[in-house]
């Protein structure tokens, strides 16, 4: 009873950490507008280069260096990281000017309809094949791009950008299998010194808002660091304490916050063929949402069913000293087997950084 009473408050910790990660990238539509005068590219290097200043002092902090020798030893890697650090510049640069020219719902719908074009991409690129719910659910998403583009009298660029973006980062971002914090840590190296040098470039020219704006300004350009950091680090925390459907599920948390602020504080416009539009992408989405769940549930059963098969075969149990240290339980064979066979294209969330 104790074990399940501890792994109960594991899963509460790991639930309020999610929230906390998922909350916070919510409400960054409320941060950005507060860096103005600042425009969107200064913005844009002043979160460059102070995250990498938060991730290194987090990193120093956990003692985790031994990841960057043997990154420096492998050319590929470091060409990937390079791609993923151009894609989530382009992310965080269209996102941030989105936010303060007024777009945060039409940035939302692309937070929302990333998992489809995830699973687009897995298709097209990776040649994955889909079941038949997640099909219809890509359907249903296209066909809202569709009634969206007439809403707009335009195609939702923004939201596609953004889409798409994070689905090419999370893409890379899975060939080169690094940790949240070190990724960060080896993108933001990458950008750092292109982004002081456009800032000693623009504070040279008189056209920076830093030190212009007073103090407190200069403070909350310098926090952009902090704010880019502690989600992640949220997020790590919650990922290693709940199971990976709920964390699939707290994804949907930041889009639908940045939607409400969207709405609700910046009084943007939401017109019937919007709300028809959102409607679509909101029944894409809960359709793939149970799909997930309904294909876990066949998982979870039929792992049990193969452990208590292998089980049932198992030879008479030996002395505790006489069994291998290595010894792995059946039961965790059979439910790694099932798992990696029904997991579909989408069932492990990606991390969103807006």
């Amino acid at each position: 009873m104790a074990t399940r009473s501890g792994g109960g408050g594991e899963q509460r910790t790991g639930l309020l950490y999610g929230v906390g990660a998922y909350g916070i990238w919510g409400l960054f539509p409320l941060y950005w507008p507060l860096l103005e005068p600042a425009g969107a590219v200064e913005i844009l290097a002043h979160r460059m280069a102070w995250s990498l200043v938060a991730v290194a002092l987090a990193l120093l902090v956990v003692r985790r260096w031994a990841w960057i020798p043997e990154l420096l030893r492998q050319p590929r890697k470091l060409g990937l990281i390079a791609l993923a650090a151009t894609v989530i510049t382009l992310n965080w640069g269209v996102y941030i000017w989105a936010v303060n020219a007024g777009h945060v719902v039409e940035s939302s719908l692309g937070y929302f309809i990333n998992p489809l074009v995830t699973i687009a991409m897995g298709v097209v690129l990776l040649k994955e094949r889909l079941r038949s719910a997640q099909w219809a659910a890509v359907g249903i998403a296209f066909a809202a791009v569709v009634v969206l583009a007439v809403g707009y009298g335009r195609p939702p660029w923004i939201s596609l950008v953004l889409a798409f973006s994070f689905a090419t980062y999370g893409l890379v971002k899975k060939k080169v299998n690094l940790g949240g914090l070190e990724s960060l840590g080896a993108e933001t190296a990458m950008l750092f010194l292109p982004a002081v040098g456009y800032l000693v470039w623009l504070g040279s020219t008189g056209d920076a808002a830093f030190g212009t704006a007073g103090v407190g300004h200069m403070a909350l350009l310098a926090s952009t660091g902090l704010v880019t950091a502690v989600p992640l680090v949220c997020f790590g925390a919650a990922a290693i304490r709940v199971p990976l459907s709920t964390l699939g599920l707290l994804q949907y948390l930041a889009p639908v916050f940045q939607f409400l602020v969207g709405v609700l504080y910046f009084r943007e416009a939401m017109p019937p063929e919007r709300w028809a539009g959102f409607a679509l992408v909101w029944l894409a989405l809960t359709l793939l949402t149970w799909d997930a769940l309904r294909t876990a549930r066949r998982t979870r059963a039929e792992a049990v069913r193969l452990a208590a098969r292998a089980a049932a075969k198992a030879p008479e149990p030996v002395a505790a000293d006489a069994v291998a240290p290595e010894a792995v339980a059946p039961e965790t064979v059979a439910a790694d087997a099932v798992a990696a066979d029904a997991a579909g294209p989408a069932s492990a969330p990606k991390t969103p950084r807006p």
